[in-house]
């Protein structure tokens, strides 16, 4: 299983978009310092999350919610996400 997710920096609120097949190793990684892109900015929680077969239809997804450029569709998807927890 691959997964697309969102995480939140609770150090500036700002999102961070990215894809994987191990998401609880991907946010620990974040947490710890050892992405590159988000070292400062940590610690990150997950918003939101999808599933896929594929890290093929992972990175697709990764590309088109990254093409939204954090708008309204974003915002939806994250409180939609939390309704479902």
């Amino acid at each position: 299983m691959s997964f697309t997710y969102i995480l939140k920096s609770l150090k500036d609120g700002r999102r961070y978009i990215g894809c994987t097949s191990d998401l609880v190793s991907r946010l620990k990684r974040h947490n710890e310092g050892l992405v590159k892109s988000t070292r400062y900015r940590k610690p990150f929680t997950v918003v939101y999350s999808e599933e896929f077969e594929t890290m093929t239809q992972a990175r697709k997804r990764e590309l088109k919610l990254k093409s939204f450029k954090g708008g309204d569709i974003i915002k939806k998807l994250i409180r939609e996400y939390k309704t479902r927890e």
